[in-house]
C-alpha cells in the first residue's frame, strides 16, 4: 500500500515512516510542507495520505488545503489527518465532498501502532476513522437540533452512528453500548432505512451513513 506521509517535525516524520514501513506500506513521500505535499499527492496518486493540519510556511492549514486541493484534482483520494487540536472547520471541509477515505486523529490520542495503522488501512479502503472527541464535536446539536432525515434518528441510533464513525466493528459497538450485536445489527438497518441510504453493501453504506451524519 503506497502513502504519502506530511509532517513538519523530523522526529515524529521519520517515526511514522518506520512504522508504517515495518507494516508492509511504501512511503512513496515523505514531506515537510504544504506545496511539497501538494505535488506528491498529485503525481504519486497514493493509496492514503497521513497529514499534518499545521505545515510550513505558516503553520495554520496548509496541510488540509493541500489535501482538499489534491483531491479535487484526484476525486476520492483517501486522506487521514493527524492534528493536536480538534479542528471543526477543517473536519467538515474535509468530508464536504462527500466521498469515503477519510480519517481525523488527534496526535496525542494515538497509543496503539495496531490500531493506527488499521485506522490507516481502513481509510485507504474507503473507510472513516474518526477520534471520538472529533466526533462529539460535530455530532454537537445546535440550537435547532437535527435536520432533515438525521432528526428521524433516535438517541441509541445516534450513539450507534457515532460509534461507526470511530470506524468500530458490530462486535466493539456492542461492547460499548452493552447491547448484542444483533441490536446493534437491527440499528444499523434502521439507520439505513431512515437516511434513505441506496441498498449496496453494508460497508459502503455504513460510510454514507457516516459522511450524512457528519455533515
Amino acid at each position: 500500500m503506497r502513502v504519502v506521509l506530511a509532517e513538519d517535525l523530523f522526529l515524529l516524520r521519520d517515526g511514522l515512516v518506520r512504522l508504517l514501513e515495518a507494516y508492509d506500506f511504501e512511503i512513496v513521500a515523505a514531506v515537510d510542507n504544504g506545496p511539497s505535499l501538494l505535488r506528491a499527492l498529485v503525481d504519486e496518486r497514493p493509496d492514503v495520505a497521513v497529514v499534518d493540519v499545521r505545515l510550513p510556511p505558516t503553520f495554520t492549514d496548509e496541510g488540509l488545503q493541500a489535501a482538499l486541493q489534491a483531491r479535487r484534482q484526484v476525486p476520492g483520494l483517501p486522506v487521514l489527518v493527524l492534528s493536536q487540536y480538534v479542528e471543526q472547520l477543517y473536519a467538515r471541509e474535509l468530508l464536504a465532498d462527500g466521498s469515503g477515505g477519510i480519517g481525523y486523529l488527534l496526535k496525542d490520542r494515538v497509543f496503539d501502532p495496531d490500531q493506527f495503522v488499521e485506522s490507516v488501512r481502513r481509510v485507504a479502503n474507503g473507510g472513516t476513522a474518526m477520534d471520538p472527541d472529533v466526533v462529539a464535536k460535530l455530532f454537537a446539536k445546535d440550537s435547532n437540533g437535527p435536520k432533515g432525515s438525521l432528526a428521524r434518528l433516535t438517541p441509541r441510533e445516534r450513539e450507534v452512528l457515532a460509534l461507526m464513525a470511530e470506524g468500530r466493528s458490530n462486535a466493539s459497538i456492542a461492547q460499548a453500548l452493552v447491547i448484542t450485536e444483533r441490536s446493534v445489527i437491527k440499528h444499523t438497518s434502521n439507520i439505513f432505512a431512515k437516511l434513505d441510504l441506496p441498498v449496496s453493501d453494508d460497508a459502503n453504506r455504513r460510510v454514507l451513513a457516516v459522511l450524512a451524519f457528519l455533515r
